[in-house]
């Protein structure tokens, strides 16, 4: 089955969108922590009330989580599933073609 050009192309489809996004957050969550190092002063800018800027990142890191898992239930629904259910129902009826 791992043989398979359809077997391939789900691999394909899911790097596709694990690899830009796993870079795109370790980036993002790199640029807090060197921001929370090195930028002291930006980062303890007051927005609001006690909320200051560090704060904020460090919460957007949470929203981020949740947008890329979000992100990738809806691109798995409509281009992984379909692939893989497809696979799925060749290797219930015994064969790989």
């Amino acid at each position: 089955m791992q043989s398979t050009p359809e077997f391939g192309a789900l691999r394909k489809a899911l790097r596709g969108f694990v690899f830009p996004m796993t870079a795109a957050f370790f980036l993002w969550y790199l640029l807090y922590v060197v921001l929370s190092a090195y930028a002291r002063d930006f980062m303890s800018i007051k927005l609001i009330g006690n909320i200051n800027v560090a704060l904020v990142f460090g919460l957007l890191q949470f929203v981020t989580t949740f947008l890329i898992a979000w992100l990738y239930a809806r691109f798995a629904g409509r281009k992984l599933d379909p692939i893989a259910d497809e696979l799925r129902a060749k290797v219930e009826n015994g064969g790989t073609r």
